[in-house]
């Protein structure tokens, strides 16, 4: 797989060799508030050249009760209160309101009373189960075992290394109470686990007999600081799996570096 950069000189001659004409399109009215007027326009050409329907004889009074089963037993067509029977916002005008509504009326989230924490519905559960099904069969053949490592981090830890400390402190969510105790050290909910991971890599690694070490885990972490959080995109809890390896060379590490990005661009 690779990515091919073709000048527009050289596809014209391509195309005049084999006898094709060179066609070109006009983007502009796809972008930006001319996509609105295209949209419109489209919707209408398409609306002239459907057939009309022919009206359907009468078959009685409708039973409300049927009907209303049939919408979902709500007002709008959901049973869960929300509306269904269609996208109410515009996607080229408010298009975060828009994004909102179609993972929510497509039953991929639903949203919880705290900002940024969203349920994942079994639709988009299925979604992230296939990807790690494929990830994990992939990254097993690379030599790579699956761990778990504390959801917990203490202070000191996630300040041992103060850069790493320096990058993620505005955004990390803290523990402070066990019950209506107050802790001794506040605890940190793991942004990420190197801090977790790597004490351990160390007390592991004794020689070079115990490289390469090779480790994954599926988790959750938790980044706080934010505004504006977005489904899928910025949420303060997220699922992914994370990949930490220790190898005796530079060149092996790169070797291990180049095969991972390959496995996410075949992923995603």
């Amino acid at each position: 797989e690779a990515t091919v950069a073709v000048r527009a000189a050289d596809l014209e001659r391509y195309c005049a060799t084999y006898g094709k004409a060179v066609q070109y399109l006009d983007m502009n009215p796809f972008i930006g508030a001319a996509a609105k007027n295209t949209e419109e326009r489209l919707k209408q050409a398409t609306k002239e050249q459907k057939p009309q329907k022919q009206p359907q004889p009468k078959s009685g009074k409708r039973d409300k009760n049927a009907k209303n089963a049939k919408n979902g037993g709500a007002k709008g067509g959901g049973g869960d209160g929300v509306e269904k029977e269609g996208i109410t916002c515009d996607k080229y005008t408010q298009f975060g309101d828009w994004y909102k509504e179609i993972v929510t009326k497509c039953d991929l989230i639903d949203y919880t009373d705290i900002s940024g924490c969203y349920v994942l519905r079994p639709s988009s559960y299925f979604i992230w189960e296939q990807i790690q099904t494929f990830m994990d069969s992939e990254i097993k053949k690379l030599g790579v075992s699956n761990a778990y490592f504390p959801l917990f981090v203490s202070e000191d830890a996630l300040k041992s290394e103060s850069k790493h400390f320096e990058d993620f402190n505005p955004e990390v969510a803290w523990v402070t109470h066990s019950g209506d105790t107050e802790l001794d050290k506040k605890i940190a909910v793991r942004p990420t686990s190197e801090t977790i991971m790597y004490p351990m890599f160390a007390r592991w690694i004794r020689s070079f007999r115990d490289l390469p070490l090779k480790l994954n885990q599926w988790c959750n972490v938790v980044r706080w600081e934010f505004s504006n959080p977005t489904p899928f995109l910025r949420t303060r809890e997220f699922l992914w799996q994370e990949g930490h390896t220790a190898h005796a060379t530079q060149q092996e590490a790169d070797v291990e570096v180049k095969a991972v990005l390959d496995l996410y661009a075949a992923t995603y």
